[in-house]
């Protein structure tokens, strides 16, 4: 999934306008226009489209993760690696405090059933033995749980 493709997801599930998606960048220390984040949300291939580097997306989830749980004390961590669907879906998971279980069953509400083993095997280090890639398909019905469980809770504050 690209860059720009999950800041679009999240944008999505989320409902965030380009005032809020530019505070949180702002959070990061990495600020945005709203001319810069008109042009993220472009088609490919659209003339003003720009591509959204791994070190910018990087410092949008951490800006998101400060956004939702506050300043975390201390140093803070620097990604000095690509950004790839497991550190998108740790910060993610970071973000809304979710344990285990809580995926376990967004992943299950977007009809994909994994174990907890399963589940713990995308947030192990590259080198550990157990270690598992986590795919486009994966991250993107762990997306689709965010914005079914998001939906819902809009749904029940309106009835």
């Amino acid at each position: 999934m690209t860059n720009n493709e999950v800041l679009h997801h999240i944008r999505y599930i989320f409902s965030l306008n380009n005032e809020k998606i530019a505070a949180i960048f702002q959070l990061a220390a990495c600020p945005q226009s709203d001319e810069e984040i008109n042009n993220f949300f472009r088609k490919n291939g659209e003339q003003a489209f720009a591509r959204i580097a791994d070190n910018t997306l990087a410092s949008f989830l951490d800006g998101l993760i400060i956004e939702c749980r506050g300043v975390k004390e201390g140093a803070q961590a620097q990604l000095d690696q690509p950004i790839n669907n497991n550190i998108v879906f740790n910060k993610v998971k970071i973000a809304l405090a979710l344990k285990a279980e809580d995926i376990i069953a967004l992943l299950d509400s977007a009809e994909l059933t994994l174990s907890k083993h399963e589940l713990s095997a995308f947030f192990r280090k590259p080198e550990h033995k157990h270690f598992r890639g986590c795919n486009d398909d994966t991250l993107l019905k762990f997306f689709n749980g965010l914005h079914l469980k998001n939906h819902q809770a809009i749904v029940e504050i309106k009835e």
